[in-house]
């Protein structure tokens, strides 16, 4: 168990933190969420003794032991592969070194051999003898096969890199694990592997991730960062999202009778307890559901951007037609006899390990790159925004401020016109004037949605959109895609993103297309695939 009692922290005249106490139970996956900047990697950092706090103090349990996801991706450039995953265990490692140097020495002496006695019995208590066959296993479920096993850290990819020191923070079983963003930079089996070890995992896990469908298959509990607190709730990120609306609704109803705002809590919690599956976590989840009131949930404060497209005028029957379209880039064949026809009211999303084939697609058909062979055609009746991968071409060495930034791609010239957009993208006041040089990628990308909204397209062309976004405007966009009723092309590495918006799947392979007309989940599962 690890507890925080008065935590504080301020940066300058900052208060990141303000007089937090919360418990961290054995047997609990904790979501730690926040808008960005509000310090979700600095509590964890907290809570691992890297950063100290002003006030207050962290307490673990005696004899537990802390493992967490390390940052440095060079720190372990010359050990190699599977010492560094049992090197995240450092009681281990020290009884294995004391150990080797006492059978090394030529005069043995008996107060040695006691000693090795010693360290023998805490080894076999650690599990020591199969270290390396856990490392293995670990290392062979994210995806590093046994060929790199014993290759040296530095001679791996950075993608290889952060797998490794995921496998190093989940080994020995630590008794509290912390992860910061472990999801990135992993595939889907990758990540599948891991929301299982951790659906399994019965000590107690903190992780920080803006992907909403592992939050939603591994946590219990949700500590959400608001004003310089931090509240728990049951329940994993679509019930925290769902119950905090509600809460929202149910105030401003303020005439609404108690006995109604009982019956649809009731519902509500009854809808979530269903969706349950039979996993122990999630029927542990369902039991503390059952038991919340009225008073456990709160509506929050966060605020959400308005993610609204409309088409100007309704798409054709003949919506685009790709033929044979190839392309090589530097001699190397990204795209090779490219064909599909997109019909009105597809939803298509592009899969498939290779991303630069996704995007070397997109440029394409938003007219930014040729071909080398083959051809497209867009329906007459059709119109396309299009979303980006990079987007620096728009904002760098730009100086222009919000308002005359976006006045650029509006017919409505006028600054309560486009102060309006964006404010829907949560640009109000001096936010408005600020420069479109020196603004952070999520900002960035809220000013590339409110230019697409303006443009009144009824086709979208968006290559990873949710990159750089916070959960909120993950959740806005994500919402928004939904109820948009024109045609969407999209690529996006969130799986609950792909899953809700997409009515189409289409994978890009060294062997061609695979089309299926089926929600991202069916294509997963579907044994011909």
């Amino acid at each position: 168990m690890i507890t925080t009692s008065g935590v504080s922290l301020r940066f300058g005249g900052r208060i990141l933190f303000e007089n937090v106490n919360i418990k961290f139970a054995p047997g609990n996956c904790y979501g730690l969420i926040g808008a960005n900047g509000s310090g979700k990697s600095t509590f964890l950092k907290i809570l691992s003794g890297e950063i100290e706090p002003n006030k207050g103090e962290i307490s673990i349990d005696p004899g537990e032991r802390m493992a967490v996801l390390k940052q440095n991706h060079f720190e372990f450039d010359e050990y190699e592969v599977l010492n560094t995953v049992i090197m995240g265990h450092k009681r281990l490692c020290e009884v294995m070194d004391e150990k080797e140097v006492l059978y090394a020495k030529p005069d043995f002496s008996e107060e040695d051999g006691l000693r090795i006695a010693e360290l023998e019995a805490e080894f076999a208590e650690m599990n020591g003898w199969e270290a390396e066959s856990e490392a293995a296993t670990l290392l062979n479920g994210l995806g590093i096969t046994e060929e790199y096993h014993h290759r040296r850290m530095k001679d791996l990819d950075g993608n290889q890199k952060v797998r490794v020191l995921l496998a190093q923070a989940l080994f020995g079983n630590p008794h509290i694990l912390l992860l910061d963003e472990p999801t990135n930079h992993l595939d889907i089996a990758s990540i599948t592997w891991l929301e299982n070890f951790l659906y399994n995992f019965e000590n107690t896990v903190i992780v920080v991730s803006h992907d909403r469908h592992f939050l939603n298959k591994v946590c219990t509990h949700i500590a959400d960062i608001d004003f310089g607190k931090i509240q728990l709730y049951v329940g994993n990120y679509d019930f925290w999202y769902e119950s905090s609306q509600l809460a929202l609704k149910q105030m401003r109803d303020a005439n609404e009778k108690t006995e109604a705002k009982k019956k649809e809590l009731q519902e509500f919690i009854q809808r979530f307890s269903a969706n349950a599956s039979k996993s122990k976590q999630a029927t542990s989840r369902k039991k503390l559901l059952e038991k919340l009131t009225l008073e456990d949930i709160k509506p929050s404060s966060r605020k959400y951007p308005f993610v609204d497209f409309k088409p100007d005028r309704e798409a054709g029957n003949d919506l685009l037609m790709v033929n044979g379209i190839s392309k090589e880039i530097e001699g190397e064949k990204i795209l090779h006899n490219i064909s599909f026809i997109a019909n009105k009211g597809d939803k298509i999303a592009f899969v498939g390990p290779n991303g630069l084939a996704k995007t070397t697609l997109f440029k394409i058909l938003a007219g930014e790159l040729e071909a080398d062979s083959g051809d497209f055609k867009w329906g007459v009746t059709t119109s396309q925004a299009y979303f980006p991968k990079d987007n620096s071409e728009f904002f760098d060495g730009v100086h222009l401020n919000l308002v005359e930034w976006l006045r650029q791609y509006s017919n409505d010239q006028t600054e309560t016109f486009l102060r309006g957009w964006l404010g829907r993208m949560l640009f109000s006041g001096e936010e408005a004037l600020k420069d479109a040089d020196v603004l952070s990628g999520g900002e960035k990308v809220r000013c590339m949605l409110a230019k697409m909204m303006l443009s009144g397209a009824n086709v979208l062309l968006l290559d990873e959109p949710t990159n750089h976004l916070d959960l909120e405007s993950i959740t806005a966009l994500n919402n928004g895609l939904i109820n948009y009723k024109g045609t969407i092309l999209f690529v996006s590495h969130d799986h609950q993103f792909v899953q809700t918006v997409a009515n189409r799947i289409i994978e890009i392979t060294p062997n061609g297309l695979i089309d299926r007309q089926m929600s991202y989940d069916e294509y997963l599962e579907s044994k011909d695939i």
